[in-house]
């Protein structure tokens, strides 16, 4: 074949190439969508004592606290910047008492604190599947806790009010979203670690009779359904 005959036919192929439509990538539709996630969660804070500020019922020495655990129901609703990016907030209150461990082994302390942990997250989403989506997140929370109440133990010593403040912290977060068909219904398994404390002050009357510092950073376990759409 003659070497203008092997353009000639070179270029028609070319030419048919351009002409041919590009086969059309595969999209992910997650950008602007919104995820709504119903959880069963399990919250696990600490409550330790990190320090004693104000002490003038005279604690004994080793004295210490703990925090305990509750199972509730969350939300958690999701909105997706890209594929791959999203900001997430929760809603959910839950509540705990406070107990005596150590030296003051089961002496009953706070009861019935509730702790609102308004939290946003930002969050990266990986594409390890067209169906199975971990991801892991970050962001800011504070704790708002009200409706605490004096424990009996710590009312016979004569606190007659308990406060524990509200706080800034910090929350990681890692989990898995698993779609569970083509409409948006999904599985995910969530966990967080909060980093975040408070101050408890007991009263007797008007006088601070107690003072001292928590660690609560809960671990905050979930798990339930979502719908995107």
């Amino acid at each position: 074949m003659r070497f203008q005959d092997k353009l000639k036919i070179a270029g028609a192929i070319a030419l048919f190439g351009i002409a041919l439509p590009a086969p059309a990538a595969a999209q992910d539709d997650r950008a602007g969508s919104i995820q709504v996630k119903g959880f069963v969660t399990g919250v696990l804070p600490d409550g330790e004592i990190t320090e004693v500020t104000i002490d003038e019922i005279g604690l004994p020495a080793g004295s210490q606290t703990e925090a305990s655990d509750s199972v509730v129901p969350t939300v958690a609703v999701e909105y997706f910047l890209t594929n791959n990016f999203s900001i997430e907030t929760i809603c959910c209150v839950t509540p705990h008492d406070v107990n005596g461990t150590g030296a003051v082994a089961g002496a009953e302390l706070v009861d019935d604190a509730i702790i609102l942990p308004a939290t946003i997250l930002a969050k990266y989403h990986f594409d390890l599947s067209d169906s199975i989506k971990p991801y892991l997140g970050a962001g800011p929370a504070y704790f708002f806790i009200f409706g605490e109440d004096v424990g009996a133990d710590a009312a016979t010593l004569g606190a007659t009010n308990v406060d524990l403040s509200d706080e800034l912290g910090f929350a990681l977060q890692a989990g898995v979203d698993v779609a569970l068909n083509d409409r948006g219904l999904g599985l995910s398994l969530d966990a967080k670690r909060y980093f975040i404390g408070t101050t408890a002050t007991f009263n007797a009357g008007d006088t601070v009779a107690l003072q001292t510092e928590h660690d609560l950073d809960p671990w905050v376990v979930s798990a339930g359904l979502s719908y995107r759409f």
